[in-house]
């Protein structure tokens, strides 16, 4: 398991909404700042993007796609100077349509199609990657990775033109797939000068070393284990993963372990010893220690601000 198939196992979807828009001069739409990832597509036409991470508008055109953070606002418009409005009021006028209906905005001008998905994730799940990547990141198209991407766009349209039994269901699951090739478009492009996880995984000679870490994060790894696993003497294979990843190779196992830990106390009532147990830790209070360097307070102080009750908590709830 690689460290992208280890978050989709718990970077749970929560909400997935596909719209798209047909917006003709003069027009404006404005993307603020909220807790959605997003993935916009210019099916046609052309407008400027404007965001605070560019040092200045960017001119769009057919094809051209972007992947956008949560917490990451932008906006869209014909012209520069355009007055704007939400988006979030120009997806409204699609609302009550048949899924894969169209919004409009704007005039009778020159027309530019618009794909937008969003996507929402509990904040916890999502934190390894949103951490990691760009704010914005325009996607290419013209390679593999692009290709697929750009085929489940057509397919999320022509299932939404049927309007048949089932669209809204099959458009939910596509959308899914969507941001997950949309995650892979970012990846095979982002990481070559960058530090972190990402980029660790593009080098041969650790990827297959991750994939151990993230197949078994219980297992007793050392240094040494490591690095025969990599093929490397100790002291290469240590620099290596130090400057790719930007953390020592027990330090990162210990970041995905506290990770891993976070969804448990989150997502279930198990006891802090049988999470320890599952991530690596002899007992309940090695973990707790670890936990509360790293976060801190305690795994419990963090359950109940973050998390779900334990057993006990929920028996003390029922009584």
């Amino acid at each position: 398991m690689d460290p992208i198939d280890d978050l989709l196992t718990t970077m749970k979807i929560e909400d997935a909404r596909y719209v798209r828009v047909e917006a003709r001069a003069p027009w404006g739409i404005s993307f603020p700042p909220r807790h959605l990832a997003r993935l916009v597509l210019i099916a046609g036409g052309s407008c400027w993007l404007t965001a605070d991470v560019f040092d200045g508008p960017q001119r769009l055109t057919a094809d051209d796609c972007f992947l956008v953070r949560a917490g990451v606002g932008f906006t869209l418009q014909d012209e520069r100077g355009r007055p704007v409005v939400d988006c979030e009021d120009v997806f409204a006028r699609e609302q009550g349509q048949a899924p894969g209906g169209v919004a409009r905005a704007g005039g009778d001008g020159e027309p530019t199609e618009i794909v937008s998905s969003r996507f929402a994730f509990d904040a916890v799940a999502a934190e390894p990657l949103f951490t990691l990547l760009p704010p914005l990141f325009r996607l290419r198209l013209d390679d593999t990775a692009g290709h697929l991407l750009r085929a489940t766009f057509d397919l999320i349209a022509g299932e939404g033109a049927t309007g048949r039994i089932g669209s809204g269901f099959v458009m939910s699951r596509l959308s899914d797939v969507l941001f997950v090739q949309a995650l892979r478009a970012c990846c095979a492009e982002f990481g070559g000068g960058a530090v972190g996880w990402l980029a660790a995984l593009r080098d041969p000679r650790l990827a297959q070393v991750m994939r151990e870490m993230h197949g078994d994060l219980a297992h007793p790894w050392t240094v040494d284990v490591l690095a025969r696993k990599a093929g490397m003497s100790r002291s290469a294979f240590a620099a290596l993963f130090k400057e790719k990843a930007g953390d020592t190779p027990l330090g990162y196992l210990t970041a995905w372990r506290m990770y891993r830990v976070k969804t448990l106390l989150r997502e279930t009532p198990m006891s802090v010893q049988e999470i320890a147990v599952r991530v690596g830790y002899d007992t309940g209070s090695a973990l707790s220690r670890a936990f509360l360097r790293r976060e801190g307070m305690s795994p419990g102080s963090w359950r109940q601000l973050r998390g779900r009750p334990s057993r006990s908590e929920s028996r003390s709830e029922e009584a």
